[in-house]
């Protein structure tokens, strides 16, 4: 019998600007790509140079955030908090009803289903910790030349949040890149993908109806499943080519 190694998670604290904002269960690789992710994605940061210093103290289990701009702490942390529906635990102060007013997305590249069956592939090949575990989530874009970054964490919003967290650091435009996914696309988890601005986002397994009731609201196309030779589209948008034979794409009851 093979024997895996077990994967990791530890409790880390992040204090913005001398407030603790949470506790989070995270994988110890790639931290700073996942504090620009989260607080992009929760609305805390527009753009990397909001961040004046990130340290990381693995000792103490924390990380401590000065942003280049004060912020009211009241006004953040008095939200209601959202616990994600994922492994991890993940914790979010936006409502709900916030990412109504992201931006639709309006452009995209087109890309061929094959093209995208085909970097699924090379993403889990490009997964070491989920190859050297078989339980941790990862998270890739893909980039207009076909280069893949990946990141691993043991919760697949932390995932999503590391390689937007990339993204942001890296200065690239979202209408360049396409997002793929480990992990089920939830409502939270296409609601970082929007507030980014991905126009294609794909997953090894299900979305929910609520995340595709979302990325029909925005514009984006969603597609899961994407195992082998087989696919399902959620979202149509006309972004995604179906260049093999039908019997190889399922089709999402609306």
């Amino acid at each position: 019998m093979n024997k895996k190694g077990c994967p990791d998670e530890y409790p880390i604290t992040l204090i913005v600007n001398g407030y603790e904002v949470a506790v989070f269960q995270l994988t110890k690789l790639n931290l700073e790509d996942w504090v620009y992710g989260y607080l992009f994605s929760e609305g805390m940061i527009e753009n990397a140079s909001d961040v004046r210093s990130v340290t990381v103290n693995e000792e103490t289990g924390s990380i401590q955030v000065t942003l280049t701009e004060d912020f009211d702490p009241e006004q953040m942390f008095s939200k209601k908090k959202h616990y994600t529906a994922g492994c991890g635990r993940g914790v979010t102060f936006f409502s709900m009803t916030d990412v109504k007013t992201f931006t639709k997305v309006e452009e995209g590249k087109t890309y061929p289903l094959s093209f995208i069956l085909k970097m699924r592939s090379e993403f889990a090949k490009q997964s070491p910790l989920y190859l050297e575990t078989g339980g941790m989530h990862g998270a890739c874009i893909v980039d207009e030349h076909g280069n893949i970054t990946v990141r691993e964490d043991i919760g697949r919003h932390n995932a999503v949040d590391k390689i937007i967290g990339y993204a942001v650091r890296n200065k690239l435009d979202p209408k360049t890149l396409l997002l793929l996914t480990t992990g089920r696309v939830s409502y939270e988890m296409l609601s970082k993908a929007a507030k980014f601005g991905f126009a294609v986002v794909g997953s090894r397994t299900a979305a929910t109806k609520q995340a595709i009731q979302l990325a029909k609201y925005l514009n984006i196309e969603v597609i899961g499943y994407l195992r082998g030779r087989m696919a399902i589209p959620y979202t149509s948008f006309g972004r995604i080519i179906n260049d093999l034979e039908e019997r190889h794409l399922g089709v999402h009851p609306n």
